[in-house]
């Protein structure tokens, strides 16, 4: 049993193929996945809900839950309009997060108080809705400036609501990993703990208790290798246990299994298929 909690399957680059992507994915054990709902900015937001509308009534297919924010990539695009309509999204049934959210100074897409506002703004919506935040951080080249910021804003702002996040797809070093478990966050590891660059990541996953981290593919990115380069699926989310299981001495469905048990403690869900009455 396995499950990708971080995928973006809406894209265009499905269009051609969704179904059969999805139903891969369950042949293989991908048991659910959340569908992240970015999109192309606060007017598309509402993707992963459409999917996980479509979608997680089917037995072929894995089951999918949606969160909904907007990316630092577009943060200029957010305005009053995008808020409302955000708040509303959120109270849908499949909704389980908010995000992904954060900072992001390595394209600067969006001027970085710009970000930092919107940032601060959807938390206060992720605290009135009491869902969980996921985040989004990467620093410019050779700097930690974005961890910096966004690590403190965490602190300040999001740490006192209780509600924790997801520090998703990982790239930080082994300290900010700390920092990230001491505000309550869950790690997240995705494809890239595979590349021969990411050492720092692969010593951050032998640190992370393993009831605390979580497993992705950030799909259509960072597909791990041997698939490196390909568009990425939630199929390859094995690639990712099956590298920390041997980082950490364990067998590959262990860590899925354990990773899945996670995501539906953390998200406070039932299984597919469990019982939900008192146990005889």
């Amino acid at each position: 049993m396995f499950i990708d909690s971080h995928a973006h399957l809406e894209g265009k680059r499905y269009d051609g193929d969704r179904d059969e992507v999805l139903a891969r994915a369950k042949q293989v054990g991908i048991e659910a996945y959340l569908a992240i709902g970015n999109g192309e900015g606060p007017d598309t937001a509402d993707c992963g809900i459409r999917l996980a509308e479509t979608y997680s009534n089917h037995t072929k297919y894995p089951e999918i839950w949606a969160s909904v924010g907007v990316h630092p990539h577009e943060a200029q695009l957010a305005n009053d309009v995008a808020y409302s309509r955000l708040e509303e999204w959120a109270r849908h049934p499949k909704v389980i997060a908010w995000g992904e959210i954060g900072l992001d100074y390595f394209y600067d897409h969006s001027p970085r108080d710009i970000q930092k506002a919107v940032f601060l703004k959807q938390m206060e919506l992720a605290r009135a809705a009491k869902l969980p935040i996921i985040i989004h951080c990467r620093p410019s080249d050779n700097s930690e400036n974005a961890w910096d910021d966004c690590l403190a804003l965490i602190a300040e702002h999001w740490k006192p609501t209780g509600l924790g996040g997801i520090l998703h797809c990982f790239t930080g070093t082994v300290e900010h990993a700390r920092r990230g478990l001491d505000l309550g966050f869950m790690i997240s590891f995705a494809g890239n703990i595979t590349f021969p660059k990411a050492q720092n990541i692969r010593d951050a996953a032998t640190i992370v208790p393993l009831d605390r981290m979580l497993i992705e593919t950030d799909s259509p990115y960072l597909a791990p290798i041997p698939h490196r380069g390909q568009r990425n699926e939630p199929a390859y989310v094995k690639g990712v246990a099956r590298q920390i299981a041997g980082l950490r001495g364990l067998s590959t469905e262990e860590v899925g299994g354990q990773t899945a048990d996670n995501f539906y403690k953390f998200f406070k869900l039932v299984k597919k298929n469990e019982p939900t009455g008192p146990r005889a």
